[in-house]
């Protein structure tokens, strides 16, 4: 998955940028690039169970972020490590919808090298936008 990590944000913080031809693929993009915040090895995450997801927002750049938000969730209160198996990003009736199935396994410090405790997507330089190649994002987590 295309991302890349920027190095001028606050060190309490962490931004990346993705890239995709596809909305559904940018935001699988951007679920790793979180989700590798959190461990050394996207590998090391397998995918044991499944959770289904289904959000909606009314701007592209808020989907994105409760779509990330639920990983991060997911992490606090049910102990999981996700990644984005299937995303599809929709528009119906003024609103923007993802439905995606989430799938890894409960976090094991003896399986996973953790980095960081990703505590929120924020609103800082939050972007969803199309370009001349496909879509980009540009998104800041606290840890």
């Amino acid at each position: 998955m295309p991302f890349e990590y920027l190095e001028d944000s606050v060190t309490s913080d962490v931004t990346f940028r993705v890239w995709a031809d596809s909305l559904d693929e940018l935001f699988k993009a951007a679920a790793d690039a979180t989700t590798n915040v959190m461990v050394v090895a996207l590998d090391s995450v397998r995918p044991t169970l499944s959770v289904p997801v289904s959000l909606t927002a009314e701007a592209l750049d808020l989907l994105l972020m409760r779509f990330l938000d639920e990983l991060i969730f997911r992490k606090d209160a049910d102990g999981l490590l996700l990644r984005a198996a299937t995303v599809t990003v929709d528009r119906n009736d003024h609103q923007h919808r993802a439905q995606a199935e989430l799938r890894g396994e409960p976090v094991d410090p003896t399986q996973h090298e953790l980095v960081a405790d990703v505590k929120a997507v924020t609103l800082y330089g939050l972007r969803v936008e199309r370009t001349t190649a496909g879509w980009e994002a540009q998104v800041t987590l606290d840890v």
